[in-house]
């Protein structure tokens, strides 16, 4: 959180706080400091932008918006992004959901849940998608899966390799069967993809959870995480409400995962475009 002493009036009045700017450089002073939840050590926002949003101290990853994570894993002015004009209805009459829509998009200043679109990592072209936790938590409705299938479908036309980043609550409940059809079409695109001989790695993100956990999350050729991310389907309190046993420290954290295989591989968000580079250059495939 923001120290008292610092506050400023904050750039979105109806969420009551400030957002990160779309870009990776902060529009906000550098005089304004954040709180490290792990260690509580004082971290100014200027340095925070230079360690990609990791603490300095105990590296424990904030979170970090999906521009700035764009910004900083691509060749600069390499991204192109695509579908930016879709954006959600509310088929359902849900209450309140147009609300709740308006909310996210000042939060985020986002149109959706999720940024598409293609770009390079030291010149090897890929298609990428990165969840915006700051739009209602990446939750997953018909227009995020229908971004997300579209850059599969993309991908698979033109042979290019897919980067997805995810973070994620869930379904979206407003959107309720609409919300879960969109499980089973982005595993279509991703089998597709797949069967074309392409590459897909996926980076999870704290939290990836719920549907889409359960489906192109957990499809990538190579499954990656950051440290200490919450990766599940149903969260731990749920679980230990349901068979009422204390679950095991560290129970769906990424280490957790990687140590009984269902990741590959703890990526520092510090080391990720390296990595990235690494594995690309690895899998390059001519058109």
């Amino acid at each position: 959180m923001l120290k008292k002493n610092l506050f400023k009036k904050p750039q979105n009045e109806l969420e009551g706080y400030a957002v990160q700017d779309k870009t990776a450089s902060s529009n906000l002073s550098d005089d304004l400091a954040l709180i490290c939840p792990n260690c509580k050590t004082e971290l100014s926002l200027a340095e925070l932008g230079d360690y990609f949003y990791v603490c300095k101290k105990c590296a424990y990853h904030l979170r970090v918006n999906a521009r700035t994570r764009i910004a900083k894993i691509l060749d600069e002015n390499s991204f192109y992004e695509m579908d930016s004009e879709l954006d959600s209805k509310n088929l359902l009459e849900f209450p309140e959901y147009e609300k709740k829509l308006k909310n996210a998009q000042l939060e985020s200043s986002e149109t959706e849940g999720v940024i598409t679109g293609t770009g390079s990592i030291y010149g090897a072209k890929c298609a990428v998608f990165v969840m915006e936790p700051y739009f209602m938590m990446g939750s997953m409705g018909s227009v995020v899966g229908e971004k997300i299938t579209r850059l599969f479908e993309y991908a698979t036309d033109q042979h290019l390799p897919v980067i997805g980043f995810t973070v994620s609550g869930g379904a979206r409940m407003q959107e309720g069967m609409y919300s879960l059809m969109q499980m089973a079409k982005t595993s279509g695109a991703v089998k597709r993809h797949n069967d074309a001989g392409n590459l897909y790695i996926a980076i999870l993100t704290d939290p990836t959870s719920g549907g889409v956990t359960a489906s192109f999350a957990m499809q990538a050729d190579i499954i990656a995480a950051e440290p200490n991310a919450l990766i599940c389907f149903a969260g731990p309190r749920v679980i230990e409400q349901t068979i009422r046993h204390k679950l095991p420290n560290g129970f769906q954290k990424s280490e957790f995962l990687m140590q009984h295989g269902f990741i590959d591989m703890i990526v520092d968000r510090r080391q990720q475009r390296m990595y990235l580079k690494q594995l690309l250059a690895l899998h390059i495939r001519e058109n």
